[in-house]
């Protein structure tokens, strides 16, 4: 990263609190989305061994499905904040209703093909005969739900953009609650089963776009925004897009083949890998909360014009990432021994888990200053560069992981391969960042 001097005590406070203020909301709004599945997997379990092993399947191809389309939350969110460091509201808000009317078109683009393909897709994923039906039912109900949670996606980012992450919190904390009773409801007190459990999640996802889009129509309103797509508008803001989904494409491939290399390895292998992921991404959202922050103070302050507050927030940000990095690993590596009996008893699985426990939380300060510069470079629109870097990251990580079962190691190799991943993304976001070609002032990049 360029070397900015250091900031004064004063401009570090103020970091901290802008920092904090966005953070710890949008860390809030995070976890409340993997709730959603935790009460459909609750919920359903309790119909059958069939019913649930359905909706592990469906979700795993919405959650795909969506995942994808997650550029329309970060591409939005560093849009909108440049334009209101310039001090125009009136165009950021515009900015974010072009960034809404791209999720609709996707989302209808999205519901052609899964609607007709659903049985395929369902199929593709190995289903079996029993589980097969109720995972294509979930998924054509579930599919309807899309245009909803990529609008959910994108006024997300308009807010963000806005400095305002405390919103999307609220807005997810009601969708949990909303869901969890409309599930319950619609499964047993309306006797629909697994169909019940997505129409309720769909009903919730639309309640929570509603408010999305009542609280951007009310600030487009304020501020004189037009509400009308514009072609133009909405073109610029997929070719801002693009370069995100190739960096999340890649990183999907990364996470896949690591998973692919663990099933090869055995069961118990496979089995410890997916715990293990499962706090790999828990950890992920303490860390891409900083990100998130970062998305929105830096590219406010390049809206601005101010490069040099940009550098600062820039390295407390990932003075930030590196704390939180070490607080987390400290706490994976005194709870390895209390985390692994919650999701199995097997010794077996516990002993493969444990060394490569110890290579997550070592690695944890490293993905603290991955994530940040992620977002940081996000915030500045600096898309192209990061899609490059990523493509790069998954040549040089899948022929190593492809080579484990060759040399062996196991899974504590698997998880290597994955902290070599991220060293090699922290090396080319640092790289960029210190090169100091990622500050461009200004309204738009």
């Amino acid at each position: 990263m360029t070397q900015a001097p250091a900031a004064p005590k004063a401009a570090r406070r103020r970091h901290d609190r802008e920092i904090v203020a966005l953070a710890v909301p949008a860390f809030g709004a995070l976890i409340a989305e993997p709730l959603f599945l935790m009460v459909d997997t609750a919920i359903v379990g309790h119909l059958g061994t069939a019913q649930l092993a359905g909706l592990g399947i469906a979700s795993a191809l919405l959650l795909t499905a969506v995942s994808i389309f997650v550029f329309l939350a970060y591409a939005t969110t560093a849009a909108v904040a440049r334009r209101v460091g310039a001090g125009d509201l009136q165009a950021a808000i515009r900015q974010g209703m072009d960034g809404i009317w791209l999720a609709l078109l996707l989302g209808a683009a999205v519901i052609a093909v899964v609607l007709p393909t659903a049985p395929a897709l369902v199929e593709l994923f190995g289903a079996s005969d029993t589980a097969a039906p109720y995972a294509t039912t979930y998924l054509r109900i579930s599919a309807l739900g899309i245009p909803a949670m990529l609008v959910v996606l994108a006024a997300t980012g308009v807010l963000r953009g806005l400095q305002d992450t405390k919103t999307p919190l609220y807005v997810a904390i009601a969708g949990f609650v909303a869901n969890g009773v409309l599930n319950a409801g619609l499964v047993y007190g309306a006797d629909l089963g697994i169909a019940g459990s997505a129409w309720g999640t769909v009903i919730a996802q639309y309640g929570m776009a509603a408010v999305y889009l009542l609280v951007v129509v009310r600030g487009a309103r304020k501020h004189g925004a037009s509400l009308r797509p514009d072609a133009a508008g909405i073109r610029a803001c997929a070719k801002a897009g693009a370069p995100l989904l190739v960096r999340t494409l890649s990183l999907r491939a990364i996470l896949m083949i690591a998973t692919a290399v663990a099933a090869r390895l055995g069961d118990a292998d496979v089995a410890a890998h997916q715990i293990i992921l499962s706090l790999w991404s828990l950890l992920a959202f303490a860390l891409d909360a900083i990100a998130i922050a970062g998305q929105a103070i830096i590219g406010r302050y390049l809206g601005a014009g101010d490069a040099q507050g940009a550098r600062e927030a820039c390295r407390r940000m990932v003075e930030w990432g590196i704390a939180v990095g070490v607080v987390l690993g400290g706490l994976v590596i005194v709870s390895r021994p209390l985390f692994l009996p919650l999701f199995t008893s097997d010794p077996v699985v516990h002993d493969t888990a444990l060394p490569a426990l110890l290579m997550v939380a070592l690695s944890q300060p490293i993905c603290g200053i991955v994530f940040v510069l992620d977002g940081v470079l996000m915030g500045a629109g600096d898309g192209p560069y990061l899609a490059w870097a990523m493509v790069l990251t998954l040549a040089v990580f899948a022929p190593v992981a492809l080579l484990v079962p060759v040399f062996g190691g196991g899974l504590t190799a698997v998880w290597g391969a994955m902290t070599l991943m991220m060293t090699v993304r922290m090396l080319t976001l640092w790289l960029r960042t210190r090169s100091g070609r990622w500050i461009v002032t200004g309204a738009t990049r």
